[in-house]
Formats: structure tokens, C-alpha cells, sequence
């Protein structure tokens, strides 16, 4: 087998954030600080203070599977505790990515205090999810996961306007489940530009996951209006969590990730960002940028 330079392996392993590793990351000489870690920073007026990165769990998700879920629980358990040692704290998680299992494993040896678990949960306009009631499909994702407590659910996927009105039964099953402190913040995850517009201005929405990079990959409008529609609901006290960092993983040799990782941090008015990382050296090299251009 023909030996990758470094060079070369740094091409093939980063080119998908959304894809499958091809090269083993035990097999990659990184030369990142050993102490270097990720710095925390406050979600808005959530109550939640978080790692500036959260680890992904969605990549090519859907349908119970993921990038992440592919690796195999041993290698994301690896994966996932290491991310832990640099500081990464904050995990993102779906109920269509089938990572609950796999974020609860690692999770097991833990300090559940320190973390940050994020969850989302698929809605339709007629209110059904699964035929269950929003306190079941809660009651069910805490038992896949191994917490009683969620710290923040999202509904998932947003790609139209007017869910405050026809998704009154989610709104008012997550309002509830937060005062009975089986969730601590509740928000949208919004793939629609209009979806997000509305959830700006909502007193109910305590955190946005939205979509920016600095390409307009898999965005929902402009990287200037979006940073511009992010930067109101920080002023409303929402929290707002960036993804798409890398375009879904269409911009990510080493130019692009440094464009990326720095508009996300210097322009897009976003308190942190998920990265769907797939190998330990996707980890180093996350927190070893994020946390340079953050001090630059």
C-alpha cells in the first residue's frame, strides 16, 4: 500500500467533516499543543455556560445513523473521550442520528455536571412524533442517553414559517418538561430562513442552531444576513449555537477551514459551533484553530 505524506492524508481525512474517515487517526503524526483546550463561553441568557465546541453527531445523519454512529461505539467512545480531555464538553445529538446510545457510552465514566447534552426532536404540523407525546419521546431519549435531565432540546429541522402556531403541542410539551427540570433550555434547529426570522423574535425560544459559513453553503440566506439576523437574537438573550461551519463539509481544505473557523468566531454573531468530527485528529485540529484565532 503506498504510504500517504502528511500532506496528503490531511487532504483525504478532511475531506468530509460529513464523511467517513478513509485513513486510520491512529495513523496520523499531529502536532498539536498537548495542553491547548477549549475555552467556555455563556449560551445567551439560556443559564448554560458551554465549550465554544460542541462535538457533532449528525454528520450525513439520518434514518437512526450517522458518520458518527458508523465508526463504531468503541471508536466514537475513544473519539468522544478525547474530545473530553481537550476541553470539548458540549454534545450534539438527534433523535434521527441514532447517537443517543452511542454519546450516552462514552458519557458513562463522565462528571454528568460538566457536560452539556443537546438533543433534537422531529415535529409535523399535525403534532404527531413517532405517535408519541412530547413527554414520551423525552422520557425515551433520557433513557437512550443515561441522564435525567436534557440540558437543551430543539425542535428539529425547521424548514417552514409558522411552527410558533402549528406546533403549539411540542411548544407547550418542552415548556413543560422545562419546568419540571427534565429540560433546562428549549429552542429550534432551523433550516429555513423565514423559520429562523420567526424563532428570533420568540420569547420562547431560549437557543437557535443555525446554519453559517462564510461561502453561503447549505445556508439559509446571505452570510450577511444571517450574522445580521444571529446578531438580533443575541441582543434578545437567545443562544445561539453555528453549524454548517464547513459547508457540510464541502470547504474544508486547510485556506477554507481557516476562513470558516475565523468567520464563525470574528463575524457571525454565534456564541459557539457544532463540528461533526469523525477521528481524534479532526478533534486536535478543531481546538487547536478554534482556540488560536480565538486569541489572535
Amino acid at each position: 500500500m503506498k504510504k500517504l505524506s502528511r500532506r496528503s492524508f490531511l487532504r483525504t481525512s478532511f475531506a468530509s467533516f460529513a464523511g467517513l474517515t478513509l485513513v486510520r487517526p491512529d495513523t496520523f503524526e499531529f502536532n498539536a499543543t498537548p495542553e491547548i483546550m477549549v475555552d467556555k463561553v455563556k449560551l445567551g441568557n439560556s443559564g448554560l455556560t458551554v465549550s465554544r465546541i460542541a462535538l457533532g453527531t449528525g454528520s450525513k445523519g439520518g434514518s437512526k445513523a450517522s458518520n458518527q454512529t458508523r465508526l463504531g461505539m468503541e471508536n466514537f467512545t475513544k473519539m468522544a473521550h478525547h474530545a473530553y480531555e481537550k476541553g470539548i464538553s458540549f454534545f450534539d445529538m438527534a433523535d434521527s442520528y441514532g447517537s443517543h446510545q452511542y454519546v450516552g457510552n462514552a458519557i458513562k465514566t463522565l462528571p454528568r455536571e460538566k457536560l452539556t447534552l443537546l438533543t433534537k426532536i422531529w415535529t409535523n404540523e399535525d403534532g404527531s412524533s413517532r405517535n408519541e407525546p412530547v413527554r414520551q419521546t423525552l422520557d425515551r431519549c433520557r433513557q437512550e442517553i443515561g441522564s435525567d435531565y436534557i440540558d437543551i432540546v430543539l425542535m428539529h429541522c425547521l424548514m417552514q414559517p409558522g411552527w410558533s402556531k402549528n406546533r403549539t403541542h411540542y411548544i407547550d410539551g418542552l415548556a413543560k418538561a422545562k419546568q419540571d427540570g427534565i429540560v433546562k433550555a428549549v429552542g429550534v434547529s432551523c433550516h429555513n430562513w423565514e423559520a429562523m426570522v420567526e424563532a428570533v423574535d420568540n420569547p420562547w425560544v431560549d437557543v437557535i442552531l443555525a446554519r453559517i459559513n462564510p461561502f453561503q453553503t447549505n445556508m439559509d440566506n446571505t452570510p450577511d444576513k444571517v450574522k445580521e439576523l444571529l446578531g438580533k437574537a443575541q441582543k434578545n438573550g437567545i443562544g445561539v449555537v453555528g453549524m454548517k461551519i464547513f459547508g457540510e463539509g464541502r470547504h474544508v481544505s486547510d485556506p477554507e477551514r481557516e476562513q470558516s473557523i475565523k468567520f464563525a468566531l470574528t463575524e457571525a454573531n454565534i456564541h459557539c459551533m457544532t463540528l461533526g468530527m469523525e477521528s481524534i485528529a479532526h478533534v486536535d485540529d478543531a481546538v487547536s484553530r478554534v482556540m488560536r484565532l480565538a486569541n489572535g
